[in-house]
C-alpha cells in the first residue's frame, strides 16, 4: 500500500448530538466467582431473545460480552436500550450459572486461564503485544457523542481532557488485581495504556495534523486501520462522533446513567462554546498526564490541576461546581435528573471504595467482593 498522498479521513458529522454507549461486562461463575470463558454459549442463549441481535457483541476475550445501544438522542433512551438488552442477557446467564460483573478489573482471576475470542484481529493483537496483551483482564464503558463539524472535533477533544480526572475518579472500579489491593482506585487505567496506541491522545490543533499522524502510523505499520488507535478519547470519523473511553467498568445502571449524562453534557457544552467562537481552557499535556495518574491513584480524593497556571483543587469540589455549570446544558438535552445523580456518587462511594469496604468487612474475602459487584448490577435492573 502506498501513502504518497496524504491519508484523507472523512468525518461524517452528526446533525444532532446523538449518543451511543458500549458497556463491557465480564462473565463470572455463580459458585467460584472466577471468570468463565463462555461468551459463545451466552450468545447462543441470549441472541434469540433479543429484538436487535446486534446489541450484543463479542470482545477480545471469551470471558467478556459487550452491550451496545443503537443511535440514541437522550440519556434516557440509551439507558432504556441497555436495560432491555440486559433484561434478556441476565436470564440467559442464569441458565448457564453465569453472572454479569461490571467493574474495571476482576479481583483475583488469573490471565493464564483466559481464552481469546476467534478472529484474526484479536490474534494479531496478542501476537504483537505478547505479555501485556495477555494481561488485559479489564473492562470499561465507551460513550459516543455526535458532533456536527469535523474542524471542531479535535478542539473539543483537547478541551475535554481537562475533565479526564473527573470521569476517571467517578467510574474507578479496579482497585484489586491478582488478589492484591494495588493502592490505586483504577488499576485498569494504567494497565490499558501499556498497549501500543492506547492511553492519552495527542492534542492536535487541526484535522490535517490528525490525518498526517494516521498516515505515519499506517506507513510504519503501527496500525493497519484507524480503529487500532485505542486512545482514551478518540474521534470515530465513520460514525461522526467523539468516543470517550476513559471510564472503568460500571456495575449500576444509575451510576452509568449519571456518567453518560456527564459525558453528553461536557461534549455538547464544549462544542457549543467553540462554535460560538470561545476558546475553552486546554491543559498542557504534562498536566493531563499527571491528572490521569492522580485520578487513577487517589480516585475521588485526588487533588487535580485545573489550568495552565498550575492551580489545583480537590476533585470533588471542582465536580460540584461543574455539575451546577452544566445544568442548563442538561436541561436542553433532557438529562437534568441523571446529571444531578452524579453528585450522589461521592456521597455513597465510588465502586473502588465500595469494593474495598467489602474486602475490609469480610477480612479480605475477594469472592465476597465479586458477589457485591454482581448484586449491584442485579439490584439496578
Amino acid at each position: 500500500m502506498c501513502f504518497a498522498v496524504r491519508v484523507r479521513i472523512d468525518f461524517h458529522g452528526s446533525a444532532e448530538p446523538t449518543l451511543g454507549v458500549e458497556w463491557e461486562l465480564a462473565l463470572v461463575d455463580r459458585r467460584s466467582r472466577d471468570l468463565r470463558n463462555d461468551a459463545s454459549h451466552l450468545f447462543a442463549r441470549a441472541r434469540p431473545r433479543l429484538e436487535h441481535q446486534d446489541r450484543l457483541h463479542q470482545e477480545l476475550l471469551k470471558n467478556t460480552v459487550e452491550l451496545v445501544t443503537g443511535i440514541c438522542h437522550t440519556v434516557d433512551e440509551a439507558m432504556g436500550d441497555l436495560r432491555r438488552t440486559l433484561e434478556r442477557v441476565v436470564p440467559a446467564g442464569d441458565d448457564l450459572d453465569i453472572d454479569l460483573y461490571g467493574a474495571g478489573t476482576h479481583p483475583f482471576a488469573s490471565w493464564t486461564g483466559q481464552q481469546l475470542s476467534e478472529g484474526h484481529r484479536y490474534e494479531e493483537l496478542i501476537n504483537r503485544t505478547q505479555w501485556w496483551g495477555r494481561q488485559m483482564l479489564i473492562w470499561g464503558v465507551h460513550v459516543h457523542v455526535g458532533l456536527p463539524q469535523r474542524d471542531r472535533v479535535l478542539p473539543v477533544l483537547s478541551a475535554l481532557l481537562t475533565y479526564y480526572p473527573h470521569l476517571q475518579a467517578l467510574s474507578a472500579s479496579s482497585p484489586i488485581w491478582a488478589g492484591v489491593d494495588t493502592g490505586y482506585a483504577s488499576n485498569r487505567a494504567l494497565m490499558f495504556q501499556q498497549l501500543p496506541t492506547a492511553g492519552l491522545p495527542f492534542q492536535f490543533t487541526t484535522w490535517a495534523e490528525f490525518e498526517s499522524f494516521a498516515q505515519d502510523q499506517l506507513t510504519t505499520g503501527v496500525i493497519d486501520e484507524l480503529s487500532e488507535i485505542r486512545w482514551d478519547l478518540r474521534p470515530a470519523p465513520h460514525l461522526g462522533t467523539l468516543e470517550n473511553r476513559i471510564c472503568d467498568g460500571v456495575s449500576d445502571l444509575r451510576d452509568l446513567a449519571g456518567l453518560v449524562a456527564l459525558m453528553h453534557c461536557l461534549v455538547v457544552d464544549l462544542d457549543t462554546r467553540i462554535a460560538a467562537g470561545e476558546s475553552p481552557p486546554v491543559l498542557p499535556p504534562w498536566h493531563v498526564q499527571e491528572n490521569k495518574w492522580r485520578a487513577a491513584r487517589y480516585g475521588l480524593d485526588a487533588i487535580i490541576i485545573l489550568d495552565a497556571q498550575s492551580d489545583e483543587r480537590l476533585l470533588t469540589d471542582d465536580l460540584a461546581d461543574l455539575l451546577v455549570r452544566l445544568e442548563p446544558v442538561a436541561a436542553r438535552l433532557g438529562c437534568l435528573e441523571e446529571l444531578a445523580s452524579v453528585a450522589d456518587l461521592p456521597r455513597r462511594g465510588a465502586s473502588y471504595q465500595r469494593q474495598r469496604a467489602v474486602a475490609e468487612r469480610t477480612g479480605g474475602d475477594l469472592v465476597a467482593v465479586v458477589d457485591s459487584v454482581v448484586r449491584e448490577l442485579r439490584a439496578s435492573l
